[in-house]
């Protein structure tokens, strides 16, 4: 009878030690699981931004080459004149420099900022960058037999704070927290064109 009752505990001690061993697994595997969320939180976050980041470069690569097509006039694509200074805010495009073909490609430049392209159900533009801007300087004014050059730049806000950068386009356009603002620039020149 004794050895019954000693395989009896042994049995009802080996289901105990197993539903422990279950519970544990079961926690671990929890954590697992958290983790692998967050992960996929961080994942779409880098993903958007890396998106942003592609479509800041093609506006800035439409912008050069609009710019080099219509060198002639190059210095009225200057955006500091505007008001605002930066493009894509508000919704009409303000640009009237004097020049048909300045102001049709700004007034592009702008909307694309915008993202008219793209359209919700609710007819609201949603295919650019999250607050898109975009501002063109003169870098070096041309002079005579020289080439000019000048800055175009684009910034946007980003979903994650980083260090804010040292292009002014979009300063302050997106509140007080500049670390949440990106902008990258694409210097162009313009060579001599009377030469």
């Amino acid at each position: 009878m004794n050895a019954s009752r000693s395989a009896a505990l042994r049995l009802a001690q080996d289901r105990g030690s197993s539903m422990i061993e279950v519970l544990i697994t079961i926690v671990i595997l929890m954590i697992g699981l958290l983790g692998l969320a967050g992960l996929q939180g961080k994942s779409f976050t880098s993903q958007m931004e890396a998106y942003q980041r592609s479509q800041a470069l093609i506006m800035l690569r439409d912008m050069e080459s609009r710019i080099n097509a219509n060198r002639n006039n190059a210095a009225l694509y200057i955006t500091t004149a505007l008001v605002p200074a930066a493009l894509g805010t508000g919704a009409a495009c303000p640009v009237t420099t004097g020049n048909a073909i300045a102001d049709n490609d700004l007034c592009e430049w702008h909307n694309a900022l915008l993202g008219v392209a793209e359209k919700n159900a609710a007819a609201s533009s949603v295919g650019a960058m999250i607050g898109a801007r975009g501002c063109i300087t003169q870098t070096v004014a041309p002079a005579a037999g020289a080439a000019g050059e000048y800055l175009v730049a684009v910034a946007w806000q980003g979903l994650h704070s980083t260090a804010a950068p040292a292009i002014t386009c979009g300063a302050g356009l997106y509140g007080a927290d500049e670390t949440k603002r990106r902008a990258i620039a694409l210097p162009v020149s313009i060579g001599c064109l009377t030469c």
